[in-house]
């Protein structure tokens, strides 16, 4: 019991010690983080946001438009036939929108075709 009661001591001095300076930045989203959110969209926008149905494709769209079109889905009045996307991205943060629309924007519309293989 008492070795427990110093580790915990210990490690609550340390945090105290390291304030701020060791938490991990959250201004910026690392590349992992934006792909676990981009892959809630490729449940209707398909894999790396190119859609072969209709659902409309979001890869390489321009980051500006991708950002203002989920914020106004973010929005209280998003637009007019919204099924869904308000509901997502109610859960978003303003950094987390920026980082898919930067994210999609980067990916290119058409996936790049592969070279057949020569015999």
């Amino acid at each position: 019991m008492r070795t427990a009661t110093r580790v915990i001591g210990y490690g609550a001095l340390l945090s105290a010690l390291a304030g701020p300076g060791l938490a991990p930045a959250m201004a910026e989203q690392s590349v992992f983080d934006v792909t676990v959110l981009a892959a809630a969209c490729a449940n209707c926008h398909g894999t790396d946001g190119r859609s072969p149905g209709s659902i409309p494709s979001i890869a390489g769209r321009p980051e500006t438009i991708l950002n203002t079109q989920l914020q106004a889905f973010k929005s209280e009045t998003p637009p007019p036939g919204t099924t869904v996307m308000d509901r997502l991205t109610k859960g978003l943060s303003d950094e987390q929108i920026d980082a898919l629309a930067r994210h999609f924007s980067q990916i290119a519309l058409s996936q790049p075709r592969q070279e057949a293989s020569k015999p």
